[in-house]
């Protein structure tokens, strides 16, 4: 069985917000695969840092409004 993972992301509203891309659009312009897009959207599996900062930066924002960490958790 698959650990979820505490961070939690805005990948799926990002991208509706940028013309509706797909999950295979985000991958290909993040250099990963569609499936490694899918598992990171639904937070079965956290993003390398250097992948989280290609991620933000396809949408433009900082990485903090892509990805989320629960306030107070310790780590």
């Amino acid at each position: 069985m698959v650990k979820s993972t505490k961070v939690t992301n805005s990948i799926r509203a990002l991208r509706f917000a940028n013309g509706e891309m797909t999950q295979a659009e985000l991958a290909d312009r993040v250099g990963v695969t569609r499936q490694t897009i899918i598992a990171v959207e639904q937070g079965r599996y956290s993003p390398s840092l250097e992948m989280a900062f290609r991620i933000a930066r396809v949408f433009r924002a900082p990485i903090d409004d892509v990805f989320q960490y629960p306030p107070g958790e310790e780590p």
